[in-house]
């Protein structure tokens, strides 16, 4: 095919996709439109000038599909972690998995360009290979994830179980990659965890994950506090990214007896406003501390934000992941197809998850990272042991700031 037909074929479908992108975005009012709209085409003059220069000056004859792939992905993905562009052979790949495959426990989404893990399941096969939040994932067997988009990342990080996989991790503070493997398994997530403090009077609850499974648990243990005359809770939500931003909104409500909870926004996306219904809330008055950390996302997101802007608790931690919104589907002509945010969640006071997470009104730095560093010294060194020690108890500093807080708030 002569280069030159190439280029236009290459330009041609970068005029689709922006073409959806200026469907999908256009403001309501013509005239802004319009303007969106020919500097998007004056955009593309640009970028055929530049084509024109990769195609005739490139060091090699480049692969134009690769260049094209390359483009697009960018294009979307300076938007979001969340809006992808899938070749056709991806978008095939992508609908036709049905999900239920096995795991090793990781939630990720993309942050500098490469797959970021948001939290870890526990039990899980990345949990026993000390994989922690904000490790970043380089690579997923020879496949460079600054290469892949969020869908597909995900994707191969499932499998039949038992099967193998092989990834690159960066850790903090580390200055090489790490090459584990680790076999996929079923991954199940474990029931609310429950723990009592101070003589029963403080009721804490941990779940991994908001869905309808484990926010009917935390429903019946909220209502068995009240009948077994516990005074306090602490909601920790360290971790917890994966979930349902409905039942996310269900479970802010049981704290709630009035107030927004949360709302949803996009160009073309009507707002819609979640609000607090008296007659679903369970416990209202109770003094209320919730705990946030890095790898606390999306529907534990609106939890938090939900009960810091009615005032209801306080936070305490770190600033969340940053995750929130809605994704639309488009097909495109050749087979391919965009994965693009066509809404974003924010919190009662109007802070999009996406854009801001959320910031505790009081900051603890964890201090269960280090600890985990020193885990792997000890292992590093065990050809050459220190004299033995009695081993200090964990500290947890950001749960006992939310326990000193909470006995000190009157009853």
């Amino acid at each position: 095919m002569p280069k030159s037909v190439k280029i236009s074929l290459l330009a041609a479908s970068v005029l689709v996709v922006l073409c959806i992108f200026l469907g999908v975005n256009a403001h309501g009012v013509r005239a802004a439109a319009d303007q969106a709209q020919e500097g998007a085409y004056r955009q593309i003059n640009v970028y055929g000038e530049v084509l024109q220069h990769v195609q005739n000056d490139y060091v090699v004859d480049p692969n134009i599909p690769a260049v094209t792939s390359g483009a697009l992905r960018g294009l979307l993905e300076s938007l979001d972690a969340d809006s992808s562009y899938l070749t056709p052979a991806d978008y095939k790949a992508y609908k036709e998995d049905k999900g239920g495959k096995a795991q090793v426990g990781l939630n990720v989404s993309k942050r500098y360009g490469y797959a970021t893990i948001i939290s870890i399941v526990p039990g899980s096969p990345a949990d026993k290979a000390n994989l922690n939040d904000g490790d970043i994932i380089e690579a997923i067997g020879n496949q460079d994830t600054r290469d892949l988009s969020l869908a597909m990342i995900q994707l191969l990080l499932e499998g039949a179980p038992g099967s193998e996989l092989q990834i690159a991790v960066i850790r903090p503070r580390k200055v090489d990659p790490e090459k584990l493997k680790l076999n996929r398994a079923v991954v199940s997530e474990p029931p609310v965890a429950e723990t009592m403090y101070e003589n029963s009077s403080i009721l804490s609850l941990k779940p991994m994950v908001i869905d309808h499974e484990h926010v009917q648990q935390i429903e019946s243990k909220l209502k068995s506090m009240n009948k077994a005359g516990n005074k306090k809770i602490l909601l920790d939500l360290r971790d917890v990214s994966a979930g349902d931003m409905a039942e996310a909104t269900r479970l802010a409500n049981f704290f709630l007896k009035s107030g927004t909870i949360a709302s949803l926004e996009g160009q073309k996306f009507p707002k819609q406003t979640f609000s607090a219904d008296a007659s679903k809330s369970i416990n209202t008055t109770a003094p209320l501390v919730v705990l946030v950390n890095r790898g606390t996302s999306g529907p534990a997101e609106l939890v938090a934000g939900a009960i810091a802007d009615n005032n209801r608790g306080d936070l305490v931690g770190e600033k969340t992941f940053g995750e929130g919104a809605q994704q639309k589907t488009f097909d495109l002509p050749d087979g391919a197809a965009l994965i693009l945010t066509v809404a974003k969640y924010a919190s009662p006071s109007g802070k999009k998850f996406e854009d801001d997470a959320v910031t505790p009104g009081t900051l603890v730095a964890s201090n269960l990272d280090e600890q985990d560093d020193d885990a792997d010294d000890t292992a590093a060194a065990a050809k050459n042991p220190p004299p033995a020690k009695h081993s200090a108890a964990v500290v947890d500093d950001q749960l006992t700031k939310a326990l000193d807080m909470l006995k000190a708030k009157p009853a």
